[in-house]
């Protein structure tokens, strides 16, 4: 495939491989991309081609830069797959995620002691999340963008003079603006999240945005739980069907007593005594 890409820092590069992917001027188009044949480098290659274009000549650079680019173009495709059913093109998808990749490559530290797949990936959904919050459906204003940027700018300047995180009064006073609009603002440059979004696998276990949500009533739940399961262990036999099928069942107790073969009454009597037994 040729591609051709131009990095904000300005410097063109033009390269050939097999396949049909072209990048041009921060734009991707893909063209049938057989993505098994892409190459994927091993973290030793990795690291090689990182010092390179760290250390390098010019020309062993620009080839270093070609060819850990071409390296982790599986890794763009990887990260845009967690975007997909959101109704974007995935051309467009890939065409941002290059453009991440690229940035992780020229910022990425090789004596830093982590994975460059480590670093890139954030890279990479950052860059795709900017995108998809720029294109969203639901247009905020430039005005209030522009705000919501100011307003990181000042947080930002406020943490290195307090040496904390600044509240949004203290942040609002220094924009001179009200504390509504500033909160609104940031608010709205803010791209929803699903429950399921990924934040962190190693490989066997997936920590989701669900993981970490937390709620007041968590413990007391859980305790509660295993207090309703000791006491209906203690009930007797029939005691724990007839509250089986009268609670997890939802059958009424003229559907209970039928199926038991008592009374209506006596179902009665029994389940009040169980729940009474529960209580307790």
């Amino acid at each position: 495939m040729i591609l051709n890409y131009k990095i904000p820092a300005g410097n063109t590069v033009n390269r050939t491989h097999q396949g049909a992917v072209i990048l041009q001027y921060n734009k991707v188009e893909i063209c049938g991309v057989n993505t098994s044949e892409l190459k994927v480098l091993s973290e030793k290659e990795k690291r090689e081609l990182l010092k390179i274009i760290r250390d390098g000549s010019e020309k062993e650079k620009k080839s270093a830069r070609e060819k850990m680019i071409n390296g982790n173009l599986r890794l763009v495709l990887s990260v845009i797959q967690r975007f997909s059913g959101r109704g974007e093109n995935p051309d467009d998808l890939f065409q941002v995620g290059v453009i991440g990749l690229i940035k992780a490559i020229d910022h990425f530290d090789p004596e830093m002691d982590v994975r460059f797949s480590t670093y890139g990936v954030p890279m990479i959904i950052g860059e795709v999340r900017r995108y998809l919050r720029d294109n969203n459906s639901v247009r905020v204003s430039r005005s209030m963008r522009d705000t919501a940027y100011h307003a990181m700018q000042v947080k930002e300047s406020l943490t290195n003079e307090l040496n904390r995180e600044p509240t949004v009064e203290e942040i609002a006073e220094r924009m001179e603006l009200p504390k509504g609009t500033v909160v609104l603002a940031l608010e709205a440059i803010v791209e929803p999240v699903s429950l399921y979004e990924p934040l962190f696998s190693d490989g066997n276990d997936t920590v989701y945005v669900m993981d970490q949500i937390g709620d007041s009533r968590d413990d007391k739940d859980w305790l509660d739980e295993i207090s309703m399961k000791d006491a209906i262990k203690n009930l007797s036999e029939r005691e724990k069907k007839i509250i089986g099928l009268r609670f997890f069942q939802g059958k009424t107790q003229m559907e209970v007593a039928g199926e038991i073969g008592i009374s209506q009454a006596q179902v009665s009597r029994i389940e009040k005594t169980a729940l009474k037994k529960i209580k307790n």
